[in-house]
């Protein structure tokens, strides 16, 4: 096989007519031949013959077939041993039936060759003789040769076509070419040439007429019929060929034939595999596809088809381009799925022609069909009897480590199971049962947990098949008494906050904490602080100064001891107000008075209002004026005294801060000035 190759140059010569005798004498071209010299080597095989010619040759060989018409011929002379020099060479051509073909004809002097020794149009193996002539007149006998022409073209012929797609497994592909017609030519069938590229209309030889030696690729004559070719590149490709005579002449029309390839394996993909475990049995399809040769049933070539084998057992098979498979014992099961094209093309794993082909794709399908098992724990661990422990058991999926759930209700009630706040980890179910927020009695409990593969299964029951109830309460109970040392504080003061941890029946409970919550009024927020007990059970806090508030302390509870809130304790804070006058003398008609101050704390949004108020003796405090703060609790008031019943009047004045929406603070008064009416 070959591919194109850049034209030759050159062309064959023809003899187109029978040449008149004189032209063929004109044409034996004769190239000069020295006479033998005396002392010269005898002949190999004729010592004793002193005129014979030496070692006639034909050029290209006595075997060889021409498909031109002209020979050369070559000889040597023998030496003369004392006799007469040869003078004349004489030379004629007889055909195959011993007729002259071309007369006597001398050459006038000792040639050794004949360059162009044309023969007759017509195919033949053809008699070349040759004789000397000495000085003396005498003739030697005739050496011959054969020369054997054929100018005959063989008959056309045409490659096999090949019978679909060619895929992998074809490969070595044989192609196999038709035999020429009778009648053959005279020099038989050398063999074939025979390309293989991707044009439609190639040739395997450069001339038109006849194929070289190295263009003729099958040489064993007309039998040897078949070229395998070790691979091709996908898609279409066009064989070329033709019959070459045993003289290198050709068929007169290339024969083709097209070749298509695939030898890339279908695309299967499989539907109903999922990626973790199931509940059920399993459903299985695969398909393929094929861009090329294509996976139709009935297909020239290879039938398609499209299988699935599971757990290395025998496939099961579809022909075209999908099959399915049920899957549906408990397990975990390999699936291997593949398909066939109309090329031949598979990628089962296995060998075939000799290739290896590629391992099929696989998955896994994971059923598991059976619930898992569940069971509380047999006994609450007595460090933390609120911990609710369930177990899973599953020997396939294994338990869900994301899922499970603990339910509870009053025991023998036909109430809704209430949901535990649960936690699934290591195939255990875990929830936290705050029993003191429920009131006593005895409940029952329900664990529901899942394996990889979404069985459920629910219990009631411990682990050796006890009911799974438990009796509130289950910790020991506590009590906390608290207050504070006073129920009311002027501004800017603290106080004492005290109290004890109980356990059951006195019993105490060292550096347990206490928590402490202050929630201040008008919105103040809280302040949150924590003390721990001493080893009788008693606490104490100081208080920091602050807004009016309510105060709560909590105890927690641990594992084994129920939780404790002490009573609310309420501490009320005066507020805190202060005042001063311009003057302690105040003139009737005179110059007013200024009274400024401010009220400490926190001021409610528009301002805090206050009031201005005086006494006398035997007359209590009485209201003249309010006046309301600033942002920042300043206020500002100027009195003028102009009642002549002030005179000599010793007043007393203060301002005073009234309860009002919004101000944490008990009412309060300032210190009391003591103003001079004149």
């Amino acid at each position: 096989m070959k591919t194109r190759r850049p034209a030759q140059v050159g062309h064959r010569l023809r003899c187109l007519g029978q040449l008149a005798a004189a032209s063929l004498a004109a044409l034996a071209v004769v190239a000069v031949g020295a006479p033998g010299t005396a002392g010269a080597e005898p002949c190999p095989g004729n010592p004793d013959t002193r005129l014979l010619p030496c070692e006639l040759q034909v050029a290209g060989g006595e075997d060889a077939w021409h498909a031109d018409n002209v020979f050369s011929l070559r000889w040597r002379n023998p030496p003369e041993d004392g006799g007469p020099p040869v003078v004349a060479v004489h030379y004629r051509l007889l055909d195959s039936s011993g007729a002259v073909a071309r007369e006597e004809t001398r050459i006038g002097w000792a040639a050794q060759s004949i360059d162009r020794l044309p023969v007759p149009l017509r195919p033949d193996v053809y008699r070349a003789e040759v004789w000397l002539e000495d000085a003396a007149g005498e003739l030697g006998p005739p050496a011959a040769a054969s020369l054997r022409f054929d100018d005959a073209r063989p008959g056309n012929i045409d490659p096999l076509p090949a019978s679909g797609w060619i895929g992998r497994p074809a490969f070595p592909y044989p192609i196999r070419l038709g035999h020429p017609a009778d009648p053959l030519p005279l020099s038989g069938i050398r063999g074939y040439a025979v390309a293989v590229d991707r044009s439609a209309g190639g040739d395997p030889c450069v001339a038109t007429d006849g194929c070289t030696e190295t263009e003729t690729d099958l040489r064993g004559g007309a039998e040897e019929d078949t070229l395998s070719l070790a691979e091709l590149p996908e898609g279409t490709s066009y064989v070329h060929a033709v019959a070459v005579s045993g003289s290198g002449m050709r068929s007169a029309t290339v024969g083709h034939s097209v070749l298509r390839v695939d030898t890339t394996d279908p695309v299967t993909r499989l539907a109903g595999a999922q990626s973790g475990w199931t509940n059920h049995p399993v459903t299985l399809v695969a398909t393929a596809s094929d861009a090329a040769s294509g996976m139709a049933a009935g297909s020239a070539g290879a039938s398609p088809f499209t299988a699935i084998r599971i757990d290395g057992g025998a496939p099961i098979v579809a022909p075209g381009d999908s099959v399915d498979a049920n899957v549906v014992v408990p397990g975990v099961h390999t699936v291997a799925y593949y398909a066939r094209d109309a090329a031949g093309n598979v990628d089962d794993g296995r060998s075939t022609n000799g290739h290896s082909n590629p391992p099929p794709a696989t998955a896994i399908v994971r059923i598991d069909t059976e619930p898992p098992r569940v069971a509380f724990s047999n006994a609450q661990d007595p460090r933390d009897p609120e911990t609710i422990e369930a177990r899973i058991f599953d020997p396939l999926s294994g338990p869900d480590p994301s899922d499970g759930e603990i339910e509870l209700r009053q025991a023998n009630s036909g109430d809704r199971f209430e949901a535990l706040p649960t936690s699934a980890e290591g195939g255990r179910l875990l929830a936290h049962w705050d029993s003191d927020a429920y009131r006593p009695g005895r409940y029952e409990f329900r664990a529901t947990g899942y394996d990889l593969a979404g069985n459920e299964s629910t219990t009631r029951r411990r682990a050796n098949e006890a009911e799974m109830v438990l009796s509130n309460p289950l910790k020991r109970s506590s009590g906390l008494e608290a207050g504070s040392a006073k129920r009311l504080v002027p501004f800017g003061r603290g106080t004492l906050y005290s109290g004890q941890l109980i356990v059951g029946r006195r019993a105490s409970l060292a550096a347990a904490p206490i928590r402490v919550v202050e929630r201040f009024d008008a919105g103040g927020g809280e302040r949150v602080s924590t003390v721990r007990t001493d080893p009788g059970g008693f606490f104490a806090l100081r208080l920091a100064p602050g807004p009016s508030r309510e105060i709560v302390a909590t105890f927690a509870g641990t594992a084994t001891v129920s939780r404790a809130t002490a009573a609310p304790v309420r501490l009320d804070v005066r507020g805190g107000v202060r005042m001063r006058a311009s003057s302690k003398v105040a003139r009737v008609g005179g110059r007013p008075i200024v009274f400024r101050g401010r009220v400490a704390g926190a001021i409610p949004p528009g301002g805090k209002y206050v009031q201005l108020q005086f006494s006398l003796r035997g007359v209590p405090w009485t209201e003249f004026r309010t006046i309301r703060t600033d942002p920042r609790g300043r206020f500002r008031y100027a009195y003028r005294f102009s009642d002549d019943d002030s005179r000599g009047v010793r007043f007393q004045l203060r301002a005073y801060a009234p309860a009002q929406d919004g101000w944490p603070y008990e009412p309060a008064g300032s210190r009391p000035l003591a103003v001079q009416g004149r």
